[in-house]
Parts: structure tokens; C-alpha cells; sequence
């Protein structure tokens, strides 16, 4: 149809309500909106869960002809369409997965303008018989997702992204809308440049994600910590991914979380499709708990209920860490993102970085880990630290990440920092943190009287700290660059050329007290996503779901996909009882009124 521009609000409101079931737009979607319904491009930044896809989606229904949706993820672009259909769209995908008889459906439903989206992989798309083919058809607009993809600057390059900007020449009369959840400022501009955008509207949203909590812990037993999280959290009730830099670690944690009855599976890049994909599934359908994975794992993830990220091991870099946390709580209910953070996970990424050989990649890699480093040992509000980042400075506490909520403690590090860096002096710069944590305590063991290390003069002295304190204190030294770890020669301790100052007294120094463990003040708790509700509304709500898992398995799809997680709760607190009540609910369209409504009104009605 088309757009009369003084009425296009209107109509893309009620395309919202009708086909959605949501009653406002959120920050900045109706601006995208009505940039692309004038013609033009636009660059769109906003954070995973704020709403990007309604952004291409709604034009794409207002618009003549179709839309082409580009998408790195096959797994991504069958989880849309199948949301899509749930709300009465007409949209497909086309992609290596479909057999030649399902493609050729797909083109004929394309060819004869019965569909107002199709998802398409960069692959297919720059496939040259398919473009020609779309030259004679009437298409609504370009949306390129992930388009951080496209730039080699960005934390995720894919070499076939970076030729969809040749495109752009192609289809000049077309609008391309390029969308991503993390970029900062050197790869925005190579995005814009890469997709050759024609004068771009450019929308930038913040970045906060209020409803997530981040907790940062000291890495000392990884696996004692991440079951202490998961028990606290009911982890069995709720979904979630932990996430492991290596394969090998991926299938450890994932067989441990097993045998301690965990409905846990691996993920990862070398597992066969079909393994992949079934443990996907299996995901999105609630019938696995959670994923252990490498990064190969969670681009594809649309599934709006999962309620904690843990990053088992230290991210390269701030970009990498946002998107992943930022695949909690994209229904906008309470979750948690919990890191890890040891000081050989930071050794061990700079041993990789340094093997790059372009060295304007290496720089920039160095400076990505860096502030993933500052992250990790901020002592002020977390989530000031991330947005600052971004260029989305707050200027104020959060109040829901583990430094505002349990403040450090800090104390006078000078003498402290001087008996350990006399410790590793007095041991040549020959041995590693634990040994030299066993000698400043004095251990009496076979391997230092051997040595004949009970005879130095820092054995001992430093009795009145834990392990586990000396273990923070060896750490924020290293972090700090007053001692280095040796990756090539077993990770023995070294002093630096800072170190010397500390030693004579010329360094004041303040040093946190460790986070080896997740506290709660009074009245805290784990962030649930079902806080504030009554007894009686939280079994309503637990027969709203068995109720929705019970159609969800009856329609073979995920229980999302019927009614996400916060449109249940909103039902349970405003207890509609009719159609009408039903319609005013966030995420009850009129499609899944007339499929659904019935059975969920009458379960109300009783409640």
C-alpha cells in the first residue's frame, strides 16, 4: 500500500497493536520507522532486547513489494520467521537448510508477492542469478542484522558480509537499513562506509539494560562458583548460558553441571550440525536448561526468557561481553550477568594477541582486552564502566551491579604489595603465584624444605592473609603492572620496572578487599524475573505456563513463541476477562487473540 506521510504514526501504530500486540513504540523506533518509510537509509544502534527487528519489520509490512532480511545465523533467521508466522506475517527464510524442492516453494511464494519478509543468508544473497532475479520484483527494503559483521574493526568480522555493500549500486532506489546491538565509533563509521549508505539517518540508543544485574567474581574454584550461582538462582526453573573460551572447557563444565543433575549440553563450532542444532532446539523449546558454549553459540538465540549469562572465562573485549550479556532479559524481566575474572585468563589473551601480525589489529585488539580488563576490576558502579564504553556516559550509581550493591573494601596495600614483591625477588623470579603464596605462609611442605626456601627471609611473613587473599592481592598487583606473569616459562612471576618503587616505599597503594564469593545485603536476593508477586499470583502464573507449554508442544514450537514470559506475569497482575482486556496485554496480538485467547481467558476467569 502507500504511505500518505501525515498518516504513516498512525499506521504503523496500529500494524504495532494489531499484528504485535504492543500498545507504544519504544525509544526510537517509530523515528527509524518513519525514516524508512520516507526512503531512507538508516544506521540503527540498539541494545539486544530494544526492539530492532519492529524497526525493518513494520515498514516491511507497509511498504509495497518485500522485503530482503540479511542474517549471519541460520539458526537466527528460522527463530524470526517462526515468531513472525505466530503473529500472521507472511515471511520465510532461504538458506543452505532447505532442500531443492522447499527453495523453489520459497522463490515462487517470492515471485508472486505472497510474502512481506524474506530472510535470506549473505551467501544466497550475493548469489548472482538470485539478484538478478530480485531486479525484477518490487522490494520494500534491505535490513542487513548484525551488521557489526561487516566491519573488520567490529569484534565479530565475516568476510562475506563486507561485499553486500556492491548492493547498494545495484538497488539505488532501495532504502538499507543497517542494525546492530554493539559498535562503537570507529566501527559505526565503517559500517556506513562498507554498505555504501547514502546519506544515512543515524539512530543511536543507549546502551543500559537496567533489568541486568552484573557481578564480577575472582576466579578461584570456577566450578564451585558457577554451581554456588546456579543453586542461589533455582537454575532449574530457568534458562540460561555459560560461556567458555575453549571447546575442551565447553564439554567439562557441561559433563560436570550433567553429573550434578543439571539439564545442562555442550556447544560448540566442532560438534556436528546435526548435534548443534538439536541442542538449539532443545534450548529454545525449555526442554535444556542451559547451554555450555563457546561464542559459536547465542547470535541465533531470539528466546526472550533466558535469566543469566556466565562468563566462565574472561571475554577478549567490552563488545563481545555486552552482546552476550545483553542475550539475558530481552523480555525486560530481571536477570543477571556473572563473570569470572582470573588474571591467566587476561595472561593467556594477550600470549593470542601478541601472535597477531598486522599490527594495527594487534593495537586495537590490546586496547579492546584493556578496557575489558578496567571492566573487571572497576571498584565504582559496573554499569558506568560499560556505558562510558559506548559513549553512553551515566552519571550516576545503578544500584544493580555487585559494586554498588556490596562496595569494596578497601585497605593500605603498600606493606603487603612490598612482602610479595620481596617474595618473588627473594625466589630469582623462578616460580609461580601458589608457590610463592606457600612461602610468604610459611607452608611446611617437602618441595620448600628441599629448596631450602624455609631459610628466606619473607618465609612466613605473611601468615595473617587466606590463599585466597593472597591469591586477589598477586592478581591486582599483576593488573596493576607491578608484576608480570611469564607465559612462555610456565607462568612464573616476574618483577617490572615498576616494581622497583613499590619496594622503596614510594607508591601509595589502596587494594580491594577479594570477591571470591557472591554476598547479599539484607533484603537483596538473586534479581528473579517474578519479584513482587503474591503467593497466589505466582501459582496463577505457574498454570498460565503449564498452560502455554502445554499448546507450545501441542503446536511443535518454542513456549515463547505463544506468550513470552512478561506478557504472562502482566496477565497475572491485570487478570483480563475478555477479549477486549486480553487485546490491552503487551505481546497479545489479534492473531494469537483468536488461536489463544479462549484458553487463556477461561484460566483467568478462575483465578
Amino acid at each position: 500500500m502507500s504511505i500518505d506521510s501525515h498518516s504513516y504514526q498512525q499506521q504503523a501504530l496500529d500494524c504495532l497493536q494489531s499484528t504485535f500486540g504492543y500498545t507504544q513504540f519504544r525509544s526510537h523506533q517509530i523515528e527509524v520507522i518513519e525514516d524508512v518509510m520516507q526512503g531512507a537509509d538508516c544506521f540503527v544502534l540498539m541494545p539486544t532486547g530494544g526492539g530492532k527487528s519492529l524497526c525493518y519489520q513494520i515498514p516491511a509490512l507497509l511498504r509495497e513489494g518485500t522485503a530482503i532480511v540479511v542474517s549471519p545465523l541460520i539458526s537466527l533467521m528460522q527463530d524470526q520467521v517462526n515468531a513472525l508466522k505466530a503473529n500472521g506475517v507472511q515471511a520465510a527464510y532461504y538458506n543452505s537448510t532447505l532442500g531443492l524442492e522447499e527453495a523453489n516453494q520459497v522463490l515462487m511464494q517470492l515471485h508472486t508477492g505472497q510474502l512481506d519478509l524474506l530472510y535470506v543468508a549473505p551467501e544466497r544473497l550475493l548469489n548472482q542469478d538470485f539478484v538478478q532475479q530480485l531486479q525484477s520484483l518490487p522490494i520494500s527494503l534491505f535490513a542487513i542484522d548484525e551488521a557489526h559483521c561487516i566491519s573488520q574493526w567490529g569484534h565479530d568480522f565475516r568476510p562475506e558480509y563486507s561485499r553486500i555493500g556492491q548492493l547498494r549500486h545495484v538497488f539505488a532506489q532501495v532504502s538499507f537499513i543497517a542494525l546492530t546491538a554493539t559498535a562503537d565509533a570507529a566501527t559505526r563509521e565503517d559500517i556506513v562506509h562498507r554498505l555504501a549508505l547514502q546519506s544515512p539517518k543515524v539512530h543511536v540508543s543507549g546502551f543500559d539494560r537496567p533489568n541486568i544485574r552484573y557481578t564480577v567474581l575472582e576466579k578461584r574454584q570456577p566450578f564451585k562458583q558457577l554451581v554456588d550461582f546456579l543453586d542461589q538462582r533455582n537454575a532449574a526453573e530457568e534458562s540460561g548460558v555459560v560461556y567458555c573460551l575453549s571447546r575442551k572447557r565447553v564439554e567439562e563444565v557441561a559433563l560436570q553441571l550433567q553429573q550434578k543433575g543439571y539439564r545442562a549440553q555442550a556447544y560448540h563450532a566442532g560438534l556436528p550440525a546435526e548435534i548443534r542444532h538439536k541442542v538449539h532446539q532443545q534450548f529454545i523449546r525449555d526442554e535444556v536448561a542451559i547451554v555450555v558454549a563457546t561464542v559459536a553459540f547465542g547470535m541465533g538465540i531470539d528466546k526472550p526468557n533466558v535469566r543469566f549469562v556466565v562468563h566462565y572465562d574472561l571475554p577478549k573485549n567490552i563488545e563481545g561481553y555486552y552482546q552476550e550479556t545483553g542475550r539475558a532479559g530481552r523480555d525486560g524481566l530481571a536477570s543477571e550477568a556473572l563473570l569470572l575474572y582470573g588474571a591467566q585468563d587476561v595472561v593467556t589473551a594477550r600470549h593470542f594477541i601478541e601472535q597477531v601480525a598486522n599490527e594495527d589489529q594487534k593495537r586495537i585488539e590490546s586496547f579492546k582486552l584493556a578496557s575489558m580488563v578496567e571492566f573487571a576490576e572497576a571498584q565504582t558502579c559496573r554499569r558506568s564502566v560499560l556505558l562510558n564504553y559506548f559513549g553512553d556516559p551515566m552519571h550516576h550509581a545503578c544500584g544493580n551491579c555487585d559494586v554498588c550493591l556490596n562496595p569494596p573494601v578497601l585497605f593500605d596495600g603498600k606493606v603487603v604489595a612490598q612482602k610479595a614483591l620481596s617474595c618473588v625477588y627473594r625466589l630469582q623470579q623462578g616460580f609461580g603465584m601458589s608457590y610463592a603464596i606457600e612461602v610468604l605462609r610459611g607452608a611446611d611442605n617437602e618441595r620448600i624444605r628441599q629448596l631450602g626456601h624455609q631459610q628466606l627471609s619473607t618465609y612466613g611473613i605473611g601468615k595473617e592473609f587466606s590463599v585466597a587473599e593472597w591469591q586477589s592481592i598477586f592478581r591486582q598487583l599483576i593488573h596493576r603492572g607491578y608484576l608480570m606473569q611469564d607465559i612462555r616459562n610456565y607462568s612464573v612471576l616476574k618483577l617490572t620496572a615498576s616494581s622497583g618503587d613499590v619496594l622503596k616505599g614510594k607508591v601509595e597503594l589502596q587494594l580491594a578487599k577479594p570477591r571470591v564469593k557472591s554476598t547479599k545485603s539484607a533484603g537483596q536476593g538473586r534479581a528473579t524475573a517474578r519479584e513482587g508477586l503474591t503467593e497466589s499470583q505466582q501459582e496463577v502464573f505457574e498454570n498460565l505456563r503449564a498452560l502455554r507449554k502445554e499448546i507450545a508442544d501441542s503446536e511443535d514450537k518454542p513456549a515463547y513463541q505463544v506468550f513470552g514470559d512478561a506478557t504472562l506475569l502482566e496477565m497475572v497482575v491485570a487478570l483480563p476477562k475478555n477479549d477486549h482486556e486480553l487485546l490491552q496485554i503487551s505481546g497479545v496480538g489479534e492473531t494469537k487473540l483468536s488461536r489463544y485467547g479462549f484458553e487463556f481467558l477461561n484460566l483467568l476467569r478462575q483465578a
